[in-house]
């Protein structure tokens, strides 16, 4: 596994790289033995640090894990973001080892191609809608085929608001995303049209 530790406006001292690098080899190592690379980025926002952790999983599906921590000293942000990762490794890797599973989960996952846009925010409403949703990145992307808990899995484990995929179970455009009060929502339109 590499480890890639940098500092985006801090510089990282050499006691918080050993001190990154042994607890990501430590407790990564303990959930999943195939992650590949894993780069901690170290950056400072007014009074207090961020870690942002983002570790490839190694994985044919391109799985990634994304965490981040913010705190008053990098070593505490540093901690938070560990744990997080840490619970989602731990729940991804309950869900390889249910043995439970169905048939619905083995289906293959064909990626279909798409669009990604990234949109600048409204300043205010307006009349004129010629105007609205100014497009200030495109981007293309794939859009997967898997189960909903599978869409769940992956959501949580990149650290993503929202997830749209093709359901293998009927292979309609399905949407899961996080609700404010910690909950998931998932979107499943009705197969008949109005």
């Amino acid at each position: 596994m590499q480890i890639h530790v940098s500092g985006k406006g801090v510089d990282v001292g050499e006691a918080l790289r050993t001190h990154i690098e042994s607890q990501l080899a430590e407790h990564i190592i303990k959930y999943i033995d195939r992650v590949t690379s894993v780069t901690v980025v170290v950056s400072r926002e007014a009074h207090m640090f961020r870690v942002d952790i983002t570790g490839n999983l190694g994985t044919h599906s391109g799985l990634v894990v994304r965490s981040r921590g913010e705190a008053g000293d990098a070593h505490s942000a540093f901690d938070e973001a560990l744990e997080k990762t840490t619970t989602q490794l731990r729940r991804y890797k309950r869900k390889l080892t249910n043995h439970h599973k169905s048939e619905v989960d083995n289906v293959q996952e064909i990626p279909r191609k798409g669009k990604k846009y990234t949109l600048k925010p409204e300043v205010g409403e307006e009349d004129d809608h010629k105007n609205a949703g100014l497009v200030i990145a495109e981007q293309h992307t794939e859009i997967g085929t898997m189960t909903v808990s599978q869409a769940v899995m992956k959501m949580d484990l990149q650290d993503l608001p929202a997830l749209m995929f093709f359901n293998s179970a009927h292979g309609r455009l399905n949407v899961v995303y996080r609700r404010n009060d910690g909950n998931i929502a998932w979107v499943d339109p009705d197969s008949k049209a109005a």
